[in-house]
């Protein structure tokens, strides 16, 4: 199985707010690096929370980004990278 049709088996698995999460991570992750999960959460109308929540599902999967846990302060900020 190539690597696009892996990615999209995966991606079939996921929710729909883990969908919305995923393309907003491959669409920002060209020109952005790091991300919070409140500004994520701001800019699709979801808490931080929520993003916190779905994130591992993205982590976890095996799609054309990497997603990493980056740091913990005011918000969980993770490291993506396409």
């Amino acid at each position: 199985m190539s690597a696009t049709a892996t990615a999209t088996a995966a991606a079939e698995t996921l929710t729909e707010k883990q969908k919305r999460i995923l393309a907003y991570l491959r669409e920002h992750a060209d020109t952005k690096t790091y991300f919070k999960s409140r500004c994520i959460g701001e800019d699709l109308d979801m808490s931080a929370k929520e993003v916190g929540t779905n994130m591992p599902a993205i982590r976890n999967g095996e799609f054309d980004i990497d997603v990493e846990k980056w740091g913990y302060s005011s918000s969980t900020t993770w490291k993506v990278t396409a």
